[in-house]
């Protein structure tokens, strides 16, 4: 195999004495040579080995070493020296920029390790050279720009990564700007510095813009979308970030670099909202009518109270306990990409994204059949209607709205939420802090689907039941949202975006991004034993 291959192979120094270094193809590895003691009673301590793989190579530079006075001995005696950067693995999904320095003890040696690994590392064609990124210096703590300053824009030069940053001034200035005037022949990706709406952003205007050079129009929601060819890398620095926690399994900014750096790609869907052969929004997260665009409609009259206004909103709503009245059609997923409650979640190297990647290729040279959709219907009075893209998990519902979503299946799961009591929808958001299964209740229904579509009530009187005095004669038949009394036409929420409008119809793009992200790694993660084990045994046989 390839990875048995050796490139390279020394006997050098490191801080803690002479090691033992080799460069596979796929990865370096480094073994304390262990020191025989002369007495028969001592026992010489355990080799320390260390593996990183290749690919998780940040960088490789010339270490200066005019200043060993304070060094050990075996360090003095070996004035030259290189620094290999590398990905470690620590708590929670987070990544961190270790590093070990090795020292040799004439020039060229040293040359020959750094070149060496450095050819190593331009055999990773995925990773970029050049970045236009994107700053929001107003989202979320106003902190975007200190995080790109002092955590991440050290990591890029440090990985030789040209960057051009913008600093938005308005809003869409980024999606106007990827839209009409960005250079993108000169980039390897954007980046997005700041919270989900600066991603909106981004995602928008690379979207159109991609569209726009392939003449596609836009206003039909059955349109087939032409994939965008540049990545996107997310450095988490709004509110909530919820796209980079479903997608890393963190949101931190440091993690997130790293993740482009070595140039990781997940492919992820996207929804196109329309109303009425009207062109609205794309969404990649949370489409939400009731419940929660209640909570983003109110929290958006009390944005000086910070993140706690979401809060303040979730208990208000909840009080409030609105429900509302309408028809929801939907075209069924295929049988092939499972169903929302059967517990198989969206990890890294996911099977069933990946099978769709391979579906998707076929796919594409073969004409839509959009005239032989079967839809679904179902009326109802509803408190909430939310379509999940993915898993929509965040730090404070760590399954999400819909555990089991996945990025890239080109489906959404629709969940719809029935009228009933107060205390019975308590029970039903508690789940979503839990691990119990949320959808276990009679009220509460989940379909995977490709396509849907919402109509209010219209040009109905409201029941009598429900209204009293001279709300009688109110009757909703708009398609914008209205409040009247009990007489509720709530709003649709788009990945934090309110919608101008209530009757839509959703159509679920197959993979139509790709990230500079890898999807969330399984907890129990440790690539280490592997390889070490590999390596010994390479050795050995050497």
């Amino acid at each position: 195999m390839d990875h048995q291959y050796i490139v390279l192979l020394s006997n050098l120094f490191s801080k803690h004495g002479q090691v033992n270094v080799t460069l596979f193809r796929d990865f370096l590895v480094w073994k304390d040579i262990e020191k025989k003691r002369r007495s028969s009673v001592s026992t010489s301590p355990t080799a320390r080995s260390h593996a990183v793989q290749v690919s998780e190579v940040v960088a490789v530079h010339k270490t200066d070493t005019s200043d060993r006075s304070k060094e050990a001995k075996h360090v003095q005696l070996n004035p030259h020296a290189f620094t290999v950067f590398y990905i470690k693995r620590s708590t929670q999904h987070h990544w961190r920029c270790d590093q070990v320095t090795f020292y040799c003890d004439h020039l060229g040696l040293c040359q020959q390790w750094i070149q060496t690994i450095n050819d190593q590392l331009a055999v990773q064609t995925n990773r970029p050279k050049s970045l236009l990124v994107y700053i929001n210096p107003y989202g979320g703590k106003r902190q975007a720009k200190y995080i790109y300053d002092q955590k991440v824009a050290p990591l890029f030069s440090r990985a030789c990564i040209a960057t051009d940053v913008i600093v938005t001034e308005r809003a869409n200035h980024a999606r106007d700007h990827l839209k009409t005037e960005a250079n993108l022949d000169k980039y390897d990706g954007v980046v997005s510095v700041g919270g989900d709406g600066m991603f909106s952003e981004i995602l928008h205007g690379l979207v159109a813009r991609t569209q726009i050079e392939h003449s596609i129009d836009l206003d039909q929601p059955d349109a087939r979308l032409v994939p965008c060819s540049l990545r996107i890398g997310i450095i988490p620095a709004g509110s909530t970030d919820c796209v980079c926690f479903a997608t890393v399994g963190t949101n931190d900014p440091v993690t997130s670099a790293l993740h482009i750096i070595v140039g990781d790609s997940q492919p992820m869907d996207v929804c196109s909202v329309h109303s009425d052969d009207t062109f609205l929004r794309y969404s990649v997260s949370l489409l939400g009518y009731g419940f929660y665009a209640d909570i983003q409609t109110d929290s958006e009259r009390q944005r000086w109270l910070g993140p706690a206004r979401y809060d303040l909103s979730g208990v208000k709503n909840f009080l409030s306990h609105n429900y509302y009245e309408g028809t929801v059609s939907f075209v069924p997923a295929e049988d092939d990409v499972g169903n929302p409650r059967d517990k198989e979640l969206c990890r890294a190297g996911c099977n069933v994204c990946q099978r769709q990647t391979s579906l998707q290729e076929i796919r594409d040279d073969e004409p839509s059949h959009t005239d032989s959709d079967t839809w679904t219907e179902i009326r109802g009075k509803f408190i909430a209607i939310n379509a999940a893209n993915m898993s929509c998990a965040c730090p404070r519902s760590p399954q999400g709205l819909s555990p089991s979503a996945h990025l890239a299946d080109g489906t959404a799961d629709l969940i719809l939420v029935r009228k009933c009591s107060r205390l019975d929808f308590f029970k039903h958001l508690l789940r979503h802090t839990n691990k119990e299964d949320q959808f276990d209740h009679s009220f509460v229904e989940v379909h995977r689907v490709r396509k849907f579509r919402f109509q209010p009530r219209q040009n109905e009187t409201v029941s009598l039941s429900d209204l009293s005095g001279p709300q009688k004669d109110h009757i909703c038949s708009r398609n914008t949202p209205c409040r009247y009394g009990n007489c509720i036409c709530s709003h649709w929420t788009c990945d934090g975006e309110i919608l101008p409008h209530v009757a839509i119809q959703v159509s679920v793009h197959c993979q139509l991004i790709r990230l500079f992200a890898r999807g969330i790694e399984e907890k129990n993660h440790n690539q280490s034993p592997v390889w070490l084990l590999e390596a010994d045994a390479f050795q050995s046989v050497g």
